[in-house]
């Protein structure tokens, strides 16, 4: 069989080309989509992760606010910024990138966020309005996965999906969203026995554990459909996903790629919600 990679990179660029145009004609009518990115300290993945968003939003025609605090900002001072930020009527979206220093508390600063600039997905009343369906911002990986396998015409319904992870980011909300697509959800997790049966009997597997390459092509089903969330360093320090990429050749049909798979979309979907976020 021939595996066939999911080009990630392709699909975020015609999906910020689609917010491009729609950007440009909210500002015909007066409406700039702002985001808010707050940064705390002095970590160097998450410095790269804000960079990127920062180019993209300069793409799409999004107006960036960018603040990057010391280390050592009081988490009152963060909640001030926070807000301020939920009362200005500029910044449609704000996005305080993870992980927060250890004297902060992520919960606290997350639920801060006002739920209609929540452009990440991660307040209590956006996890809560996926899980009973309605209306609100939806994490953007998560989204990202689905728009992928939307794409590349995966159908979903009645098919058995077993996720690998149960984090808030991308476990729970991707298994959530699975379920509303109707297919059939296993969680699995660190704790799972026989973790190998499960994904043997996969149609669809994502893995979002950060091991790297922890699921290997002899663990697959023939055929099954691969979303590798990790984004790790291998043992000569290349970049590498949850997936030994090499060894899934000839046994999944669809498999993404790290770099150039998850990641792009990941973006690309941040993207949309902050459009989605200015026009609703």
């Amino acid at each position: 069989m021939q595996t066939k990679i999911i080009d990630g990179e392709m699909i975020a660029s015609e999906i910020k080309e689609d917010l491009k145009k729609q950007v440009e004609d909210l500002k015909e009518k007066g409406l700039t989509p702002g985001l808010a990115v707050v940064l705390v300290g002095d970590n160097s993945a998450s410095k790269v992760y804000v960079g990127n968003k920062k180019k993209a939003c300069e793409y799409v025609g999004i107006k960036s606010f960018s603040y990057e605090l010391p280390e050592n900002t009081s988490e009152d001072s963060l909640l001030e910024l926070i807000d301020t930020l939920n009362q200005d009527e500029k910044v449609h979206g704000i996005l305080v990138q993870m992980p927060l220093p250890r004297h902060m508390d992520e919960q606290k600063v997350i639920k801060a966020i006002a739920p209609h600039k929540d452009v990440d997905g991660f307040h209590i009343e956006n996890a809560g309005a996926l899980l009973v369906g309605a209306p609100g911002f939806i994490s953007c990986t998560p989204a990202g996965i689905i728009e992928l396998l939307r794409r590349y015409e995966v159908v979903l319904e009645g098919k058995k999906c077993v996720v690998v992870g149960r984090s808030n980011i991308v476990g729970k909300p991707i298994s959530l969203l699975l379920l509303r697509e109707n297919a059939t959800v296993t969680i699995c997790h660190s704790k799972t026995t026989n973790l190998e049966e499960e994904i043997k009997q996969a149609d669809v597997v994502v893995v979002a554990v950060g091991k790297a390459k922890f699921v290997k092509g002899h663990m697959l089903k023939e055929g099954a459909v691969v979303i590798d969330v990790g984004m790790n360093r291998d043992e000569n320090g290349k970049l590498c996903g949850d997936v030994d990429f090499d060894s899934a050749q000839g046994i999944a049909s669809l498999i993404t790629p790290v770099p150039k798979g998850v990641g792009p979309m990941t973006i690309a979907m941040l993207m949309y919600n902050c459009v989605l976020a200015a026009t609703h």
